[in-house]
């Protein structure tokens, strides 16, 4: 198996979601194949659901290892089945899918910077009951001078099938560099469906009416409530590697998915 991800050489840390099927299968898996701390893994194997996921990809980025995801949870669009046999063979078989972050910086009432990165998303969403009044502007341009809206979605190719798409957002192919611009429940101008950006774009969202209209700005699970300007861009210079088994590959569910009523 010597050049593919599994074998007897390669060291697997296994993470698990805080669940009975997680924890179970955690036990089996580490009797069989033994267990190390993330930072000498060469792989980590994440048991959970697709959020849980998430947190393990964040966690894998300063180390530099691949994630492989065995679903535990109950959607799993970005696992593979969970079944403890002959996980060397499915490792040194899977296939690598390279993934690129979003970076999050959002500028708070009080003026002060928070940062964050989004494998799946940054979204705006109103605090209140009062709709958010948000300009947008791309690449230094205004492009959309007041959306009235619920709030409003930037979505990587991965994360296009997840909350973008709930929101009747278009998905997008991982090599189509292309970032999904999706509103939430737009109120004004009613039509509007959203627009498809280059993976180049530099997003920028200034809060109308922040105090009266307050609005929180989430990145995966980093959230930043009463922000005034919010700055979106794909970060490339990051990323992590999801592995995949052969017949369960990520471009493959994303294109099937947009077969689906």
């Amino acid at each position: 198996m010597s050049g593919g991800y599994g074998g007897s050489t390669k060291r697997l840390a296994f993470l698990a979601a805080d669940t009975p099927q997680a924890r179970e299968l955690r036990q089996k898996l580490v009797a069989a194949y033994g267990d190390v701390p993330l930072i000498k893994a060469d792989i980590a194997v994440c048991l959970g659901g697709d959020g849980f996921l998430l947190e393990a990809m964040h966690r894998v980025l300063s180390h530099n290892i691949p994630v492989y995801g065995m679903n535990c949870g109950s959607v799993g669009f970005l696992m593979n089945p969970a079944h403890e046999d002959d996980l060397p063979d499915r490792l040194a078989r899977a296939q690598p899918t390279r993934l690129h972050p979003l970076r999050m910086v959002a500028w708070d009432t009080r003026g002060t910077a928070h940062e964050a990165l989004a494998f799946n998303d940054v979204f705006l969403f109103r605090q209140t009951r009062q709709a958010a009044k948000i300009r947008i502007e791309i690449d230094g341009r205004e492009r959309m001078e007041e959306l009235v809206c619920d709030g409003v979605i930037v979505a990587t190719p991965a994360g296009s099938t997840a909350y973008n798409l709930s929101a009747h957002g278009p998905i997008v192919p991982l090599t189509a560099n292309l970032l999904p611009l999706t509103p939430i429940s737009a109120f004004r101008p009613r039509r509007w469906r959203g627009a498809l950006l280059p993976s180049t774009a530099i997003v920028e969202f200034f809060l109308l009416e922040a105090g009266k209209r307050p609005a929180a700005a989430v990145a995966d699970f980093t959230e930043v409530r009463h922000v005034h300007r919010v700055m979106v861009r794909e970060d490339k210079s990051l990323s992590t590697t999801v592995l995949f088994d052969p017949d369960h590959g990520l471009s493959e569910r994303i294109i099937a998915e947009q077969f689906i009523g």
